[in-house]
């Protein structure tokens, strides 16, 4: 089995590989080609995340995810703390559309027509 290139991928394969291609597009442009350094994580987050996180411009705003992402402390983000961040994000995103549809839902049922 190749996880690399699936014939017929399901949609969920192709976001898993789509995944992986980001994060290596990325990482290695500088150091470590298994990482990022700062500077390819504050690239990946306005090219790839810019709609999420609309400040990712913001340097202080970059600290802050290196600083939350990089749990062993070695000044890079490597793909399992780049994973966290992207799982992180689909639950915010997941709980924040949840909460727009329940919020709709109530509606409806406040005003029936």
């Amino acid at each position: 089995m190749s996880l690399c290139k699936l014939e017929n991928p399901s949609t969920l394969e192709n976001a898993m590989q789509l995944m992986i291609q980001t994060f290596h597009k990325y990482s290695g442009n500088e150091g470590d080609r298994f990482t990022l350094s700062k500077p390819e994580l504050k690239e990946l987050l306005v090219t790839e995340l810019g709609n999420y996180l609309g400040n990712a411009q913001d340097k202080e705003a970059v600290d802050k995810v290196m600083g939350d992402l990089d749990s062993n402390n070695d000044g890079e983000v490597d793909f399992t703390e780049f994973i966290i961040l992207v799982g992180a994000l689909t639950v915010a995103c997941n709980d924040f559309f949840q909460d727009q549809k329940d919020k709709q839902e109530k509606k409806k049922g406040a005003n029936p027509q």
